[in-house]
Parts: structure tokens; sequence; C-alpha cells
């Protein structure tokens, strides 16, 4: 008798057709090197173009994905750095505690305005953020010096973590008379004038250039110092950041 083949006839057909996939496939490969004018010159580069293409078909190139850019990359070093920053802002302040009178305090506050109202006495050197049921939270503040106060209402244009600060031509020229030299731009930090936080103040034909911000300098609050201003220590300013919003309304009295 002759010898019995031993495979089942699902793997006998199987390996047939693996047969013909290689052979349909060595003819798709030979046409692809043609037709890209790849004209081998020996057997060995014959046999490594079809190793490569082998390769290609067995394993697709994987989905590249577009390059993180400054803007998408994640920013978690920023944020610990400020985290930080806001942890050392609540520690005792340079020149000593602020005066009891100047110290964040709610206190009863009768206004027809509506709560989340900023109003600023700069006589009082007081800020209040208006509350419901007739109260208000009142911080101490630094004020404009001779010169450079004002009045009116604005409102909260946007806010800033940690700001960096860019002074406006005037104050350059005023301090360059004066023989300081002020940088063109400083990035926000504990050293920055404007301290842990601001709130920019618009009005209806758009940046005033007057700020609420914080400031490394405590020992000023309650004092005529600004530029037209309004500083408060770093813990009060990041306490009104949390609760004022954009487009508030603020009062100067």
């Amino acid at each position: 008798m002759g010898r019995r083949n031993s495979l089942p006839a699902s793997q006998r057909m199987r390996g047939v057709a693996d047969v013909k996939s290689f052979k349909l496939f060595l003819v798709v490969a030979v046409a692809a090197m043609l037709s890209a004018q790849a004209v081998p010159s020996s057997a060995q580069e014959i046999f490594e173009n079809l190793r490569k293409s082998f390769s290609n078909i067995a394993k697709p190139p994987a989905e590249k994905k577009p390059a993180a850019t400054a803007a998408t990359k994640p920013k978690l070093f920023d944020n610990l750095k400020r985290a930080f920053a806001d942890v050392g802002a609540y520690q005792i302040s340079p020149g000593g505690p602020l005066p009891a009178k100047f110290k964040r305090t709610t206190v009863a506050y009768q206004t027809k305005e509506a709560p989340g109202t900023i109003v600023i006495d700069p006589r009082e050197h007081y800020l209040y953020f208006v509350l419901d049921n007739g109260k208000a939270l009142r911080y101490g503040v630094g004020v404009g010096r001779e010169g450079f106060g004002w009045r009116g209402t604005v409102r909260v244009g946007r806010k800033a973590e940690w700001p960096g600060w860019t002074p406006p031509p005037e104050m350059v020229e005023r301090e360059r008379r004066k023989g300081i030299i002020l940088p063109a731009y400083m990035d926000g930090g504990v050293k920055n004038p404007l301290g842990a936080r601001a709130l920019y103040l618009y009005n209806g034909s758009g940046d005033t250039a007057y700020r609420i911000h914080g400031s490394n300098e405590p020992w000023t609050i309650g004092h005529d110092v600004s530029s037209g201003c309004f500083r408060m220590v770093n813990k009060d300013v990041i306490d009104l950041y949390k609760r004022a919003q954009v487009g508030a309304k603020v009062i100067v009295r």
C-alpha cells in the first residue's frame, strides 16, 4: 500500500492556501519593484528587496502622532512652582504682620451693589468685596500716591496667577529720570511687583493699565504708594482672586 498522508484534510487545505498566498505575494512584490523602477542587480539584492517588502506588509508602520508642542505639553512643573509659591505667600511677610485694622475681615456693609461687586475706598485704604445679607469682606490696600489717584467705575477684564509685568512707557521714562532702569518685561514670580495675582481693570475703551494686585512689600498697605494700582498682601489677593469673577464691577470712590 502507498504511504497514507497523516495530516488532517483541513491542515492540508490550509497548507495549499498558504503556498498560493506566498506565490501571490511574490508576484505582487516583483511587480512593486518593477513599477518603482528598482531593478535589482543581483540575487542578493532581489532577496533583500523581497524581505523588506514582506516586512512592510506584515508589519505596517504605526500611526504617527503629532509631536507635542509647547502649548500642549503638560505644565505640571509650572503648576507645582505656583503651588509652592502660593504656600510661601501665606507665610509671615517681610516687615512683620499687617496692622490689625488692615487684616482681612467680614464687616457689616450696606450697599445697593450686587454681591460680587468690588468697592475701593482710597481715603480709608480699604477694598470691599460685597457679600449678601448686608455684609462684605474688607481688605487693606495700598493706593495711588499724590497725583496718581483716580475715581470711576470699571470692570475686571481678566485675571492672572503670578503674572508677568510690562511697565508702561510713561513709568519707564519717569523712573529713568530718577536713575532707575526698569526692565522691558519681568516674568511672574516672588520678585515681581505684581505679586501672586492680578485683576486687570478695564473700561469701555479697554485696559486702563490699572490693576488690583499682590505685593511683596506688605509694609506699604495702608499708604499712598502706587502709580494708580491697588496693592494687597499676597495672601489677600489670592483670596480675592478666588472670589472675584471676570466681568465683576469695580467702583473706586
